[in-house]
């Protein structure tokens, strides 16, 4: 948090969750259904630039899978050891083995099983140093018939659109499906923010077992959920869990991004 991408700014409250609700676009984007974003016979690949983003973008989705028996692979790309800037209690090294055990945890809370998850332990707050690399291994990692998630290319923070940006590229090379999921786009954006492409946004209802499973999943991030010890607030304070713990999961096609 904190980042700026030129007019997108994670600072502050954002969009209260009350504003999000009482606009009626919400509720108006099209539904998608399991089987749309992935269908029976397809791996999912979820590319997760910090601990905790498989689940704030993907958790529902993720659990679901795993109730199906869809194959998943679910990619680290960093340890997200840069959370917590001079704090003393979680160094990096620290912080980065803390992290990974707490998204081991909270995958477990989806019904995926630790061999789900590759890590790349790649710079935290600095994926775009190691675009190349990061192509590379996603190229290497992908299989046929492969339905890849990413965070979306334009959602505000500098980790967050360079795994979007990678995956956009080589699922193009490839010819594989691509979903890119909003995370801090509810925090600058606003109800019909022109920046956004809403007319190709989709939304994917979770149900009540999926969406209990996501709020245990985000639970298991401990590290993010309390204040720290530099006096600074939780990564993930309740007004940024509001958002995150709806009824619904949002994905646009990455023709829309481009």
């Amino acid at each position: 948090m904190g980042a700026v991408v030129f007019d997108r700014q994670i600072a502050g409250e954002g969009t209260p969750e009350i504003q999000w609700q009482a606009w009626s676009g919400l509720g108006q984007l099209p539904l998608v259904t399991l089987d749309d974003l992935v269908p029976p016979a397809c791996r999912a690949m979820v590319l997760a630039p910090h601990p905790d983003d498989e689940v704030i973008g993907f958790g529902g989705l993720l659990s679901m899978l795993a109730a199906r028996g869809s194959p998943v692979l679910v990619i680290a790309l960093t340890d997200g050891e840069a959370s917590h800037p001079g704090s003393r209690q979680w160094p990096p090294a620290k912080l980065a083995e803390a992290r990974i055990s707490e998204s081991l945890a909270g995958l477990r809370q989806l019904g995926l099983p630790p061999c789900s998850q590759n890590r790349l332990a790649l710079p935290d707050g600095k994926l775009a140093v190691s675009e190349d690399f990061l192509a590379q291994r996603l190229a290497e990692l992908l299989q046929p018939r492969d339905v890849v998630f990413s965070t979306w290319q334009l959602d505000g923070h500098p980790d967050h659109e360079a795994a979007g940006q990678v995956a956009a590229r080589v699922c193009s090379q490839r010819g594989c499906r691509h979903w890119q999921a909003p995370v801090w786009m509810w925090h600058w954006a606003r109800p019909g923010d022109t920046r956004v492409p809403w007319p190709h946004l989709r939304r994917l209802a979770l149900p009540a077992n999926s969406l209990r499973n996501k709020a245990l999943a985000l639970a298991a991030h401990r590290t993010q959920l309390v204040p720290q010890d530099t006096g600074a607030p939780a990564v993930l304070p309740g007004f940024a869990l509001a958002r995150m713990q709806r009824g619904f999961e949002y994905f646009m096609p990455v023709e829309a991004t481009l």
